[in-house]
Formats: structure tokens, C-alpha cells, sequence
């Protein structure tokens, strides 16, 4: 969660580098008051300040070296052992707003930058030999520095190579399975023709990925070397450097205008890094984070007339991807199993009502189920609006009421988190006053924030339904009703995990007129607390670990904060003085047990199971055959192995959904409501955790 956004930044850290000169005059003044800004700023006001020695200094060298080189096919061994006498003097160099370490290593970066430049332009030259075995290394973690260039030069044959592979193979997976299906609209064209197609785009997307990277400034790179020391001090404290004007809209919102996903770029591929509740790609549902965006096209675009974002930077693939409300664009994009799934998507501004909370009754009869959905904790952001989230969910409550449902579920699936006063506010339209959180600062006392609400809005069953991607404000619901045994948390096996609170600091406004000449500055983004949960825990790393934990993708592959490499640690406080909720808790035994039961002879939720293990077993295989008819047959298998897994969240029997009675003018009033409803209902019948979740609220009456 962030206090006082002024804007929303890219949380983007580049993977490569480029030629520049060495700072002279007003650049080098600039360097120097970004440094000591960065530095007193962190050790003044940052959570947990560091001490800034020589393990600190080693830290940042890691960081650095690998941000500048993250795939291993610029640097050689004997490069980054000859920056290695910086490893124990960064300290000093942050102290005294020095930049030495990072101009020698972009110097030797620049001479690496130049020969990767020839290589590409020779091995792209002269067809590939696809009969031999060879194989690639996909994880780059894996790989040590080349020793030589020599070695490095072979890096990028094999590199080029299974790029091209994976072209032709999909190319030839398209044309068999046109002529299966007698389609005559896909050319057929030999392996030969494929194979010079395949470089020939390889060729054009690395030149325009060299490019890209030389009309990148000092002041972005100097941003790259800034965030290897903010991130030591946490993940979520990072330093924005100023972007051009041209670019404003793309640097504040780090929005993919027209589609409303925020995008980040990770090494060579530009990735999702969320997707904006209420947008055009949110209401389409296949999107989603984490997603590597592969290739985009335009509406009526021929398949070859697809542009490859795959090296590109995200300044050039955002123009791409915006356009004009009503048209659609087409996005290639690889999931995390490493399937590939064409999305797409009419663009749409953000509509700002997906974002509110809204209800619909499950259900008929004594087994009437009040279902509410609630995207994220809003308040009034957009300045003209009477929406509050805690106001909106109060009245959902009071029409499910009026349908006389006899249990509640609140669903906060991807629900990142929002206001903390919202939260606050909900959690106490549950409970009759009492603490709700605790947050704490560095050197200070925990503050306890309380709802000062007598009475409940809602004293039921309640079940809440979370995942690994319900964060922040949405695990201190979660958490405050599992404190206050109040209700059943039902989901993944944790929320994600995230229990800091973020401000962002506008660095010109931090320094007095005599600085006005190297402004802008950028912007630091600093944790500055943490949240603990009424027991004393808190949701960092940890998250919140539902008392009925369903199967999902994520069930054999670790995910959230605690994947951070210097994520705050998990710790604990004294208990904030709370009263647990007494009513009708006798039937959780029984509710928890009955779902653990339904869930263990589910073969729905057995194939969700089985199909996580299968992602995880794909992600661990990381060695790619470079041989046509051995990669070829792989994928054949993946695809064949994909197919049962294609309906496995989907349940055969479907829940009966109506509109809340006070709703359905609401809803009848336009044709475009009617179908937005249906759009809506269609998706909760067949949902097969929300299914779940009934079937636990039923239990619960």
C-alpha cells in the first residue's frame, strides 16, 4: 500500500546497458545531488535504515553487475573481475555521492555493447543447421560469464538460434494444422523459406533493440545504478528517474493506454505487472500478471504483419499497443507454464464502475447466498465521485439483506489492496468495534487503528475468498476476520504477502532553489512502516494462510514477497487488546471439514492439482533441444498435454445467480447492462471456487 500518491510510477529496472559520455559540469553537479539525496533520504526516514559497510557495498556490486548484465551475453568473467576492487568501496561511494564504480563499469559495458552489436549482425548472416543436437540454457541463473569472447560470440549463435526455432516451429505448427483442417488462407512455405523469414525478423527486432538502448540518457542508467542500492534496503524502495516530456503519460502511469495493464521490462521481454481493475483487458480475463508480451498486432493485420516486442523497449511497445477506444489489438504472450496464448483485447478506456463493489444472490430457497465482489479499496480517486468502498459494501449488505440471503461471501481475489481507511471500515461493518490493524514506524510505539463503530452492519456466516494475489489492504481484511474468528478465509495457500506501506517523494520539491538548475530529479519511493494484524503477526512474507486452502497453479511454485531477495523480514509485536467473535463459530469445524472432504474427491480441483505439479516440472526443465524434429515433438507433446487443463477451473454444475432484488432496474434499464450482467452471472456460474465457497457458506447457516 502507498500513502499520498502523487503519481503512479513504471516499476521498471533495465537489464542492459549502453554507451554514454562521462558526466561533465551541470551532469556531474546532477549525479552528485541525486546521490546524496538517495543516501540521506534512505538512512533518515526508510523502515529499516542499513548500515552502510562493506557487506552493503558487496550487495550493491551483485545488484549492479547483474541489472547491467542480466542474460550473461555482454560481460566477460575477466570484466567483472577486474571491477571486483570496487566490491568493499561502494559504501564510501554512496557516503560521498561518488559514481566512480559505475562509470568504469559502463565504460567496459559500452566496449562489450559494441562487439554484442557485430555478433548478432554475423550469426543472423547465414542459416541455421537445425539436424545437429545441440541445446540452450534457458536460465540465465544458471549460466556463468563467458570466459572469453570466443565463448561469448557462441552464446549469442545459440541464443539467435532457438529464437529463430521457436519462430519456425510455431510457422510449421500453423501450416499442418491448416492443411488438417483444409484452411486455405495459410501460405505454405518450406522450411527454407521459414528459416530466412525467421532470422531476417531477428535481425530487424535486435536492430531496433540496439537502437532503443542508445536513445536511452545517463540519467536512466545512473537511475539503474540508484536502484541497486534501494533495493537492498527493501524491494518496494526504488528510485525514478525523470522521464522526457514526450514520454510524461508513459513514465507516470506505466499504463499500456488503451488496454489498462502496467507493464515492466525484465530483461529481454516486457512483462505484465498488473492488470488495472475495471479495464479493457480486465473484463476480458486472459491477461494476466506475469504474462511476457511476445508480439502485438492490429486489427485485420495478416499473422507475418505481427510486430515482435521481445527486446524492444517499453517507450516504442506501448505505441504500439495503445489506440483508439473501440479497436482491437492482439497480443502474443507467453504464460507462466510457457504456453503461448493469443489475446484479444478492444480497447476501452477504464471503466471506473468495474471497480466498485457490487452483489448478486447464489442460490434459492433456505440456501440463499449473498455474493459480493470487491476489486479493490477505493476511496474517492477520481475527485468528482460519492463512491467509498466501505460506504458501497455497507449497501450491498443492506440489499442482501432485504433477499433475506443467510451467508455472505466476500470476494477479494486479485484484489491488491487500496486506502487503509477503507479497509477499516469494512472489516468494523463485521465486527462491533475494536482494533483492526497495527502499524508501526521506525523508533515509535505501534499505533493501533481501531473501527469506532458500535453495532454491525452484517453479523452472519460470512466465507471470504482470497489468492496469491490479494495484497496489502485486502490481507488486513482477511487477517483482522481470521483474528477475530469472525468468518472462514477460503483460497490459496497465502495472499501474497506484502506487509509494508510505501510514500513517494518528489526530490525537487526536497532541495531549495540554488538546485533549480539540475532539475528534475526523479522521485524516491520509500517504505516507511509496516502492518501487523491484531494478534501481533504480520502479512509480510507470511501473508494470510486460509483455513480452507483449494488447489490453484501456484500450489508447487513459490510466489509473492517472500521471493524477494531482500524482502523485510517476518516478525512480530504485542497483541492489540481484541474480544473474538463468539456467534455461530460452532459450525466452522464442521464447514472446514465438509470443504476439505469435497475438495480431496474433486476431480476438478485433483486436475488443478495435477496441473500445477506439471507447470512446475515445465518451469524446472530448462535446457531446450536445438534440434528441429526433437523441439518439434516437444511441443506437439506440450500442446496434446495442455488440452485437458483447458476447462479444468470450471465447474459442471453450475450455481444458480440472480440479481439482488433492489438491482434489477438497475440492470434492466439498457440493453448494454443486460448484457454486462449476463457477462458477469455467466462467469460465476461456472466458477468453480466461488462454487466451493457456496457450498462452505451453506454449511455455515
Amino acid at each position: 500500500m502507498i500513502n499520498k500518491f502523487k503519481y503512479l510510477l513504471l516499476g521498471a529496472v533495465l537489464a542492459v546497458g549502453l554507451a554514454f559520455s562521462l558526466p561533465h559540469g551541470e551532469e556531474s553537479k546532477k549525479d552528485k545531488v541525486i546521490v546524496n539525496l538517495v543516501y540521506n533520504v534512505l538512512n533518515t526516514s526508510h523502515f529499516a535504515p542499513q548500515v552502510i559497510n562493506d557487506d552493503f557495498s558487496s550487495k550493491v556490486f551483485d545488484h549492479f553487475i547483474e541489472s547491467l548484465d542480466y542474460n550473461k551475453r555482454f560481460l566477460l568473467a575477466s570484466d567483472v573481475e577486474g571491477l571486483e576492487k570496487y566490491r568493499t568501496k561502494l559504501d564510501d561511494e554512496f557516503k560521498n555521492s561518488e559514481l566512480n564504480f559505475f562509470d568504469e563499469a559502463f565504460g567496459v559495458y559500452d566496449t562489450r555493447f559494441n562487439n554484442a552489436k557485430g555478433y548478432f549482425e554475423e550469426i543472423l548472416a547465414e542459416p541455421f543447421d537445425f539436424t545437429v543436437e545441440e541445446s540452450f540454457e534457458t536460465d540465465d541463473e544458471k549460466l556463468e560469464y563467458a570466459k572469453d569472447e570466443a565463448e561469448l560470440k557462441e552464446r549469442w549463435r545459440l541464443y539467435l538460434k532457438q529464437r529463430a526455432l521457436g519462430r519456425i516451429e510455431e510457422d510449421m505448427h500453423d501450416q499442418e494444422k491448416a492443411l488438417a483442417d483444409n484452411d486455405t488462407t495459410v501460405d505454405q512455405k518450406t522450411f527454407a523459406e521459414l528459416e530466412e523469414k525467421a532470422r531476417e525478423k531477428e535481425l530487424e527486432l535486435h536492430e531496433d533493440w540496439f537502437n532503443n538502448l542508445e536513445d536511452l540518457e545517463r540519467i536512466d542508467w545512473v537511475g539503474v545504478y540508484m536502484n541497486s542500492i534501494t533495493n537492498i534496503y527493501d524491494p518496494h524502495t526504488q528510485y525514478f528517474a525523470p522521464e522526457r516530456k514526450e514520454d510524461f503519460e508513459i513514465s507516470m502511469t506505466g499504463q499500456l493506454e488503451g488496454i489498462g495493464a502496467q507493464l515492466q521490462q525484465k530483461g529481454d521481454y516486457i512483462t505484465i505487472s498488473k492488470i488495472i481493475t475495471g479495464s479493457a483487458c480486465w473484463k476480458q480475463g486472459d491477461l494476466e500478471e506475469g504474462d511476457k508480451i511476445l508480439k502485438v498486432a492490429q486489427e485485420g493485420d495478416k499473422e507475418d504483419e505481427a510486430v515482435d516486442l521481445v527486446g524492444m523497449s517499453v517507450r516504442k511497445a506501448v505505441k504500439y499497443i495503445r489506440g483508439p477506444k473501440g479497436t482491437e489489438v492482439i497480443l502474443t504472450v507467453q504464460k507462466l507454464d510457457g504456453s503461448k496464448m493469443v489475446v484479444p483485447i478492444v480497447r476501452d478506456v477504464v471503466e471506473l464502475e468495474a471497480t466498485f463493489a457490487k452483489s448478486a444472490v447464489l442460490g434459492e430457497g433456505e440456501d440463499k447466498i449473498g455474493y459480493i465482489r470487491l476489486p479493490k479499496f477505493y476511496v474517492d480517486f477520481y475527485g468528482d465521485s460519492n463512491h467509498n468502498c466501505a460506504e458501497d459494501v455497507k449497501a450491498e449488505l443492506e440489499k442482501l439483506k432485504k433477499d433475506n440471503v443467510k451467508g455472505v461471501v466476500l470476494d477479494l481475489r486479485n484484489n491488491g489492496g487500496g486506502t487503509l481507511q477503507g479497509v477499516i471500515d469494512i472489516v468494523g461493518l463485521f465486527i462491533d468495534q475494536g482494533p483492526v490493524v497495527q502499524v508501526k514506524a521506525p523508533g515509535t510505539a505501534p499505533k493501533v487503528l481501531s473501527d469506532k463503530n458500535k453495532g454491525t452492519t452484517y453479523d452472519g456466516p460470512l466465507v471470504v475468498m482470497v489468492n496469491q494475489f490479494s495484497a496489502s489492504a485486502s490481507e488486513i481484511f482477511a487477517a483482522a476476520i481470521q483474528d477475530y474468528n469472525r468468518g472462514i478465509i477460503i483460497g490459496s495457500k497465502s495472499t501474497f504477502g506484502k506487509g509494508t506501506v510505501q510514500n513517494i517523494l518528489d526530490m525537487d520539491r526536497a532541495v531549495n532553489f540554488t538546485y533549480n538548475d539540475v532539475k528534475p530529479l526523479g522521485a524516491l519511493k520509500l517504505t516507511i512502516q509496516k502492518y501487523y494484524r491484531v494478534n501481533g503477526g504480520t502479512p509480510q512474507l507470511k501473508g494470510v494462510v486460509p483455513e480452507i486452502i483449494l488447489p490453484d497453479n501456484y500450489n508447487y511454485i513459490e510466489f509473492g514477497e517472500k521471493e524477494e531477495e531482500f524482502a523485510l523480514p517476518y516478525d512480530e509485536i504485542a497483541p492489540a487488546k481484541y474480544t473474538e467473535w463468539k456467534e455461530g463459530t460452532g459450525a466452522y469445524a464442521k464447514a472446514i471439514k465438509n470443504s476439505n472432504k469435497r475438495v480431496k474427491d474433486s476431480p476438478k480441483f485433483a486436475l488443478i492439482d495435477e496441473y500445477a505439479q506439471w507447470l512446475k516440472d515445465e518451469r524446472e526443465n530448462t535446457v531446450l533441444s536445438l534440434n528441429y524434429e526433437a523441439y518439434h515433438k516437444e511441443q506437439d507433446e506440450f500442446r496434446e498435454e495442455s488440452k485437458k487443463y483447458d476447462n479444468m477451473r470450471k465447474t459442471d454444475d453450475s450455481i444458480m445467480v440472480a440479481s439482488n432484488t433492489v438491482d434489477i432496474p438497475m440492470w434492466d434499464a439498457t440493453e448494454e447492462k443486460q448484457k454486462e450482467r449476463d457477462r458477469w452471472f455467466k462467469g460465476l456460474k461456472k466458477d468453480l471456487y466461488l462454487h466451493e465457497a457456496f457450498e462452505v457458506a451453506k454449511d455455515l447457516k
